[in-house]
């Protein structure tokens, strides 16, 4: 069965950044049958907050994200633990003691001779009791992965045949000097322990993957499928900020979007599929091939966003809106029917019902009072349906002579008080008389 997971480490706020890797995995798993899991990478423990971790679940549940399991890896050392001691024992993880300043002097003596700034390995050629007096006077190690320096080849779901040689990179540390762990190693432990099959993520980590195949590799096993997705940018292609909380989808959800919108964009842009009005994730799922994603940047438009939410509640049906309609005292079908057109976010309403409802202030221009007059003269008599507004301008325009603009505006903002609206043929059933008669006085 296919298994994907999606890992955020809780230090901040999902942003729409976020949410795409979630996404793709979330329609993965739809579109093949398999499962989800969530994985909290809470190993930082200074930055990592229960409070972030609690936020991302409401995130994800928004957006219709169900995990079928959560693990976190704060809760999961012992499993680490067991892992460093195989690398240990089989001689691919080893102690290094160069201090940050020490390598980074290392690093400036390779350029200045045009070498690349790799790790040259000394602290494999430090003896016993070398590594005895380094640790006697305070010095702490960490551990490097052991690579073996070999072109490492996978195929990957999106960008297809990929090689990384580690033969151009250095050892990586897969553990500080407090024992704490980086993000490699419990990844990979995590990956073979949870049974992922696919990892789907963004791009910034090709160049990870040849490190995490050979760990995969040394732990005995079974090195997942990759899909390695463009990054979802602003429209100055600029990266989004979890910690500046930049389109968090806490905000997005504040500000009134609807969820499906913003899952659509997270996941349509920068792909081959124009971005539409989908019914749902499932639908998105059946429609959305990872093949599909451009190997081009994805730079969100905030008028495209803007734009599908306002077409996804055009077209909403008022079974689908009802809930959310008897909230706010509006679970009136004729009423969504009439209004939905012009809705731009769903709590748009609130004001739109109230060119029913009241209170409204008329505007009725000195120069066309009498015109206004002739107008109410003119009502018909219930009962109105949409034939009437027809019927009722028609006898208005014999009358007054005027047509277009000059016959219809004026009547729209004595009614409404608004240059722009619903269309009045539907509105004005929904008014009735009484109100037209008010509004018209």
């Amino acid at each position: 069965m296919t298994r994907v997971r999606y890992a955020p480490s809780p230090t901040g706020r999902i942003h729409l950044g976020n949410a795409r890797p979630a996404l793709l995995n979330w329609l993965y798993k739809l579109r093949t049958g398999g499962s989800y899991v969530l994985r909290m990478d809470d190993t930082d423990f200074a930055r990592s907050t229960r409070d972030s971790a609690d936020g991302i679940e409401r995130d994800l549940d928004w957006l219709g994200i169900t995990p079928d399991l959560l693990v976190r890896q704060s809760e999961r050392t012992a499993l680490y633990n067991a892992a460093r001691d195989r690398l240990i024992a089989s001689g691919r993880l080893y102690p290094a003691y160069e201090t940050e300043d020490e390598l980074e002097r290392m690093r400036a003596r390779a350029r200045l001779v045009n070498k690349p700034p790799l790790y040259d390995r000394a602290a494999l050629a430090l003896s016993d009791a070398e590594r005895a007096a380094l640790e006697a006077g305070g010095r702490k190690p960490h551990w490097r992965f052991r690579l073996e320096g070999k072109p490492v080849q996978f195929t990957d779901l999106i960008k297809g045949p990929q090689t990384v040689n580690t033969a151009s990179m250095s050892d990586p540390v897969l553990m500080r000097e407090d024992g704490s762990y980086l993000y490699t190693l419990p990844s990979v432990v995590d990956d073979i322990d949870l049974g992922i099959t696919h990892v789907i993520r963004g791009e910034d980590h090709v160049s990870n993957t040849g490190t995490q195949i050979e760990i995969f590799e040394a732990l005995g096993g079974t090195v997942p499928v990759f899909a390695h997705h463009n990054l979802l940018t602003d429209a100055e292609g600029q990266g989004f900020s979890k910690r500046l909380g930049s389109l968090s989808l806490s905000d997005l959800r504040e500000q009134g979007f609807e969820a499906l919108a913003v899952a659509t964009i997270a996941v349509l842009t920068g792909t081959s599929l124009a971005v539409e009005p989908y019914a749902d994730l499932a639908a998105l799922a059946d429609a959305l091939e990872l093949s599909m994603i451009s190997h081009g940047p994805a730079r969100f438009d905030p008028a495209e966003l803007a734009a599908l939410n306002a077409r996804i509640l055009h077209g909403m049906a008022f079974e689908t809106a009802t809930p959310r309609l008897e909230a706010l005292g509006l679970a009136d079908v004729r009423l969504w029917n009439t209004l939905r057109p012009n809705l731009q976010k769903f709590d748009d309403i609130v004001e739109l019902a109230k060119l029913v409802t009241g209170p409204i202030t008329p505007v009725i221009e000195a120069a066309d009072r009498e015109f206004i007059a002739t107008a109410r003269d003119l009502l018909p008599a219930e009962p109105w349906d949409e034939t009437t507004w027809g019927a009722w301008t028609g006898a208005v325009k014999t009358a007054s002579g005027r047509k277009g603009r000059e016959l219809f505006m004026p009547l729209r903002m004595a009614l409404t008080g608004r240059h722009d609206g619903p269309e009045l043929k539907s509105l004005l059933p929904l008014l009735g008389r009484k109100a037209s008669l008010d509004r018209l006085s």
